[in-house]
């Protein structure tokens, strides 16, 4: 009597691969290192007063994630700058990016999805998962996009139950 109701999977036997973005970043962290703050009135840039800040610095509270350095301030830096800081947060973190918090999430996804093995999806039909707990910039799909393009056969964006079609290989 109950063989009527069975529950059956039909996106499990579809054969879509579902691609989340959220995990290509791992569990890290981002953080924002603004120079402003190690200026001589936000706006100088003295190397002895800039080194022993930097040495004082709690570069501690950055390990294990990425580190964004920017300056929100007009002032101009010279490159060694931030070659020096970065001297000293990279024994801790995993990447130093120049540039806002979020300019270093955008560029360290670039980095992970480039380093992704898109053959994998070769001929399949491939879901780029919409919904996320974490931020992930738009070009990320873009840039996941352009990557799958070579390898599979059609490409959606959104949850299995309601997905847009993108982009599909012509015969």
């Amino acid at each position: 009597m109950y063989d009527q109701f069975i529950i059956e999977n039909k996106v499990a036997k579809s054969g879509l691969v579902t691609i989340d973005l959220e995990k290509l970043a791992t569990d890290v962290e981002f953080h924002s290192f603004d120079i402003k703050h190690f200026l001589y009135m936000e706006l100088l840039l003295k190397e002895k007063d800039f080194r022993e800040a930097l040495d004082k610095h709690n570069w501690a509270q950055y390990k294990g994630g990425v580190l964004g350095v920017h300056c929100s301030s007009d002032a101009i830096i010279a490159s060694w700058a931030y070659m020096l800081i970065v001297s000293y947060a990279k024994p801790l973190v995993v990447a130093v990016h120049s540039g806002t918090l979020e300019e270093a999430r955008e560029k360290w996804f670039m980095d992970q999805i480039r380093e992704h093995n898109w053959t994998q999806y070769a001929g399949k039909r491939v879901l780029l998962k919409g919904c996320s707990d974490k931020t992930i910039p738009q070009s990320a799909y873009a840039y996941a996009t352009e990557c799958l393009v070579p390898h599979a056969e059609r490409i959606m964006y959104g949850e299995a139950c309601s997905f847009v079609p993108v982009w599909r290989r012509t015969k």
